[in-house]
């Protein structure tokens, strides 16, 4: 007995190029969460406007103007993802824009995704809110769409259940035939995934949506017929071996694997659950970018990317100052530096190694991070 039910999930694994008619063609259970209008490519388009859609699996660019332009960026290949102020020389204005550093392989890809509405109201708003929110509920929900080895998916012998994720059935005494002895241990069947756990040892499990499962099949094997699941390529094309006694028992969770997973692949669940509406978030996050913003005034060339990591990291010639006096301690170079008198701060003090100002010493948080605590 076969069961043939895969389309393989790749649009949160992939990133693509121009594809024809990308943002009409989702697959079933993607659904389009957030959309942002007068959006530019800034590194593959530049003086396109576009549409940025952000989808429960991937961020989406197309542009009405011209159908064969458009991007595809899986949520899973995001490495990095940030807002960023970009400048025009030519207007002398800056418009807030969406970094994005993903990766395939060994390839890096960058994106820059700017915002040319103009319009003064949405600049004072955080446009791209709603994407990081989005983008994070994909990274809480990876049990409904991944496979995972020996996870901590038990709690007191028993399935942590997903939201919105049902148990169907508990099925004991199911040989997992991995290894030459096999395992004994017991099958939890959902209306999201299988889950096979050990008896003698819980953190030997796994756990495996239906929507990673390329086929289902009985098959003969050296321990008798056993139930075997093949899965997908996006989820290392594994093939595992379950032996259910008697066969008229294997015959029935076969079945019913096979209902849940047509049922499951008609209308899949992908774990993302976005609420517009909420917006207390967007408010606290609204108020630490204008600050931002107000704080940074720039004359840059025609949309340059302005680097804000500096201000963002703890002082780091402190840090090496430190260093360096430990190690010199340790290795009794140098005698103790006599002590001096420091106008600046009024007391005796050591005096700073040669190479160091005591501004760098002082600031040991930059200017920008102080100026938000202090609010």
């Amino acid at each position: 007995m076969d069961l043939e039910l895969f389309n393989l999930l790749w649009e949160d694994k992939e990133i693509k190029f121009d594809t024809p008619n990308i943002q009409k063609y989702l697959r079933k259970g993607e659904e389009i969460l957030s959309t942002i209008n007068f959006i530019e490519d800034s590194k593959g388009n530049v003086s396109v406007s576009g549409r940025l859609l952000a989808t429960n699996l991937r961020l989406i660019w197309h542009t009405p103007a011209y159908k064969k332009f458009n991007l595809s960026i899986g949520y899973s290949r995001i490495i990095n993802i940030n807002t960023r102020l970009i400048s025009n020389s030519k207007t002398h204005d800056s418009s807030l824009a969406l970094y994005i550093l993903a990766l395939k392989g060994t390839t890096r890809y960058e994106f820059l995704f700017t915002d040319i509405s103009h319009n003064l109201e949405r600049k004072n708003t955080p446009i791209f809110q709603s994407i990081f929110d989005i983008y994070h509920l994909y990274q809480r929900s990876y049990l409904y769409r991944d496979l995972k080895l020996r996870g901590a998916i038990l709690q007191a012998g028993q399935l942590i259940v997903l939201s919105r994720e049902q148990v169907i059935n508990n099925v004991q005494g199911v040989w997992n035939l991995s290894s030459d002895q096999g395992n004994l241990g017991t099958f939890v069947i959902t209306n999201i995934r299988i889950v096979w756990y050990a008896d003698a040892n819980d953190t030997f499990n796994i756990t495996l949506p239906y929507i990673q499962i390329e086929n289902i099949r009985i098959r003969e094997s050296k321990y008798g017929r056993a139930l075997v699941i093949q899965t997908a390529e996006t989820a290392g094309s594994y093939i595992l071996g379950f032996r259910i006694d008697p066969y008229e028992r294997l015959i029935e969770i076969f079945k019913e694997l096979a209902s849940l997973h047509k049922i499951y692949t008609d209308n899949p669940d992908f774990g993302v659950r976005f609420d517009a509406n909420v917006n207390n978030k967007q408010q606290t996050n609204h108020q630490l970018m204008k600050n931002s913003e107000n704080r940074n005034s720039f004359k840059i060339e025609e949309f340059e990317e302005i680097d804000e990591r500096q201000e963002r990291e703890i002082n780091s010639k402190l840090n090496n100052y430190l260093a360096e006096g430990n190690w010199t301690a340790m290795e009794n170079e140098k005698p103790p530096r006599e002590p001096i008198y420091c106008k600046e701060l009024g007391f005796a003090m050591e005096r700073i190694r040669d190479g160091y100002k005591l501004k760098d010493l002082w600031d040991i948080l930059p200017k920008q991070m102080l100026i938000v605590e202090e609010e």
